[in-house]
């Protein structure tokens, strides 16, 4: 048999980028033969192994043949006849079907080395259509790799708008979509991501409540960028500056839904949009199965990002209710994720992207007055039940006005 090291780590190494993890094809093999050389077999859908010492991934050469919509709808084979050639084929983009072998020979039948050099994401053939994951993987690797210049073949843009107007992106499940929206939540632009799923029409397929936030207008005099999906695009780069918590930048992209639904008569006014903003936020992570992590902060965002942008104009005890509201004081605290998000949300405007954001340093002071107040201490006090919750949050309330007033 012999074993050729393929895909991404071969295309980030002449990328200049680190190679985290290795992938390997098996030509002329049988599950068999690597099972008696040690080899722990791990793939569901088709034959993968871990290397006996490596741990690294080692997968059967194998073609697959589209049988139904979506992208479950396929039969695999594998087998000693399949090729290498066959399994650089069905793979998504030319920079993805390079492949190495022992003595270090370059393997690249589509011209993904060319491609590398040209910074241009293209499809390998027509059969790049039958997998609907390819639309969200193509718009991950435009988030990846944006700082290096790369952009989407004209062909490419074409076939995926294509998919989309034949049904396939609506075939896609929930927990697929969800966990590539994860993944290039963590790249360095994820707002390329959602930029480009809704230049080929996939956006308003499966993420309705971010699609329609384009050409909703919002007062110019607070958002020299007017539309609501390019604010929130911006949101989105500054939350990438600022973090690289997939659940902060999750957050950001989801604060102003409730703008997509506020009544035409109302605009550029969203009176309310906070709460609508919760509610679509549940809906859409219902449908996603998002998990509780993203949703706590996003929720916490969508519903106070107004409140903490005034918090010089409130009084004391509303800073404290905030605080509270936000669980600042419990274990676990989202409170740092919290203000970061926030601050993406005031500093992704037009012409504001370098300004400073002090709502955030007076929320944290007010945060630390208000810690200082032991509940411990009063219950030592002789205070207990109601009356100690009463003189614990009066006592708050007084440390953040001695603090910020």
């Amino acid at each position: 048999m012999d074993c050729y090291l393929v895909g991404g780590a071969i295309r980030d190494r002449l990328l200049g980028l680190e190679v985290r993890e290795r992938d390997w094809v098996v030509v002329g093999a049988a599950a068999g033969q690597l099972k008696r050389q040690g080899y722990k077999e791990v793939g569901r859908s088709f034959p993968v192994f871990l290397h006996p010492e490596t741990r690294e991934e080692y997968a059967l050469a194998r073609r697959e043949t589209k049988t139904a919509p979506g992208y479950r709808g396929f039969a695999v084979e594998f087998g000693p006849e399949v090729t290498l050639e066959e399994d650089l084929t069905r793979r998504d983009l030319t920079i993805n079907a390079m492949a190495e072998d022992a003595e270090g020979n370059l393997i690249d039948p589509h011209g993904g080395r060319r491609d590398l050099r040209e910074k241009t994401l293209r499809h390998i053939s027509p059969a790049f259509r039958e997998d609907p994951v390819r639309i969200l993987r193509v718009a991950r690797f435009a988030a990846r790799f944006h700082g290096l210049g790369f952009s989407i073949a004209l062909e490419t843009v074409a076939l995926m708008r294509e998919m989309v107007a034949a049904g396939e992106a609506a075939a896609l499940v929930p927990e697929r979509v969800w966990q590539e929206t994860m993944r290039a939540l963590g790249e360095d632009a994820p707002q390329r991501f959602f930029e480009v799923l809704r230049d080929c029409g996939a956006l308003k397929v499966i993420f309705p409540e971010i699609d329609r936030l384009w050409g909703v207008p919002q007062p110019e005099r607070w958002h020299p960028e007017i539309d609501t999906g390019a604010h929130v695009m911006m949101v989105l780069e500054q939350a990438a500056r600022f973090s690289p918590k997939p659940e902060v930048r999750f957050a950001a992209l989801t604060h102003d839904l409730g703008k997509g639904v506020t009544p035409k008569e109302c605009w550029p006014r969203h009176s309310g949009h906070e709460a609508a903003s919760v509610r679509l936020l549940k809906e859409m992570c219902e449908r996603l199965g998002v998990p509780n992590r993203f949703r706590a902060l996003a929720e916490q965002v969508a519903r106070f990002h107004g409140v903490c942008h005034r918090a010089a104009e409130l009084r004391p005890a509303t800073k404290l209710k905030v605080l509270e509201a936000l669980g600042a004081f419990q274990t676990g605290s989202l409170l740092e994720d919290f203000l970061t998000a926030c601050e993406a949300d005031y500093r992704g405007r037009k012409g504001m992207t370098e300004r400073a954001y002090p709502a955030a340093d007076i929320f944290r002071a007010a945060f630390r007055a208000a810690s200082a107040v032991s509940g411990a201490k009063l219950a030592a006090e002789g205070y207990e039940g109601a009356r100690l919750g009463e003189e614990l949050r009066r006592r708050r309330a007084a440390a953040i006005a001695g603090e910020v007033g």
